[in-house]
């Protein structure tokens, strides 16, 4: 991968971090799944009055717009909404890499190669230091929450690869546009017409600009970049990048909602870092001398 690719994927990584401080504050002022209705109407409207449907198959885009949509957001803001720390849930969440390389193996035929395997279990292991660290205030309910939203995160990105080098901008925003309307009937079956009419007649400023950086930043710009991505490279090369948003969440966990930062998780952090140089490694085709008589 080039240099100017990996310096996108870590602008990608930096926004994705700090996008759970945000849902943390949204959770706390909106109903969690309206808030995820919101952030994905604001993010597709109007933007697709002005941008021409990706040259995919409807399906694909209806496909990715409903796992890292629907799916994947409801299942993360209820689970943060529930009780799950902002920086944990940045730590849980990227297991997708790991359901991202099994799908992709599965569906597209994908083989990762030694290194990528190698440096996932590394990766994987600084996860699990630092999810066991902080794990002992998380109920069960809200991590397994979490790892369903990874599950549905890697699904996404398999769907991102399959359809190919398309128009990213348009990919993205017409992908998400279908995730409002189910966003919106969940939201009114588990959270109830009163609390909606309440929220939304309380709306602010405050809470148009938590939305905004979830819809613009965090939604189009990184998924858009995302999608690029994915298009150019393996899925496999790709989404281990993701392994470094822990750090990035963790560390804007700390600084904006005073989350504690521990010696285990920062060792956890590196190991993630290195896990992630392994996967980059490219295996050197072996030169085979050839006999000159």
């Amino acid at each position: 991968m080039p240099l100017r690719h990996v310096l996108l994927a870590l602008v990608v990584v930096a926004i994705w971090g700090f996008n759970f401080v945000v849902i943390k504050l949204s959770v706390e002022a909106l109903p969690p799944v309206l808030a995820a209705a919101l952030r994905f109407l604001a993010a597709a409207v109007p933007m697709v009055f002005f941008i021409k449907p990706p040259k995919a198959p409807w399906w694909i885009v209806v496909g990715f717009g409903l796992s890292f949509g629907f799916l994947l957001y409801a299942f993360l803001n209820v689970s943060i909404a529930w009780g799950m720390p902002a920086g944990l849930s940045s730590v849980v969440l990227q297991t997708q890499a790991f359901f991202t390389m099994a799908i992709a193996f599965m569906v597209l035929g994908e083989r990762p190669s030694r290194f990528q395997v190698m440096g996932a279990g590394i990766a994987f292991a600084g996860i699990g230091v630092m999810a066991l660290e902080r794990a002992q205030g998380a109920g069960l309910v809200p991590l397994g929450l979490t790892i369903l939203a990874a599950i549905s995160w890697g699904l996404a990105n398999v769907l991102t690869k399959k359809a190919g080098r398309v128009n990213a901008v348009a990919f993205t925003v017409w992908g998400v546009l279908a995730a409002p309307l189910p966003l919106l009937a969940l939201s009114l079956l588990v959270e109830g017409w009163p609390a909606v009419s309440t929220a939304l007649a309380g709306f602010g400023w405050d809470d148009a600009a938590l939305i905004a950086f979830l819809a613009y930043p965090a939604t189009l710009l990184g998924g858009a970049i995302w999608a690029w991505l994915l298009g150019r490279h393996p899925a496999s090369v790709v989404a281990p990048f993701t392994l470094l948003v822990p750090i990035t969440g963790l560390a804007s966990g700390y600084l904006v909602l005073g989350e504690r930062v521990t010696a285990l998780e920062i060792a956890g952090g590196l190991l993630i870092i290195a896990g992630i140089g392994v996967t980059l490694i490219k295996r050197q085709p072996i030169e085979v001398p050839v006999r000159s008589d």
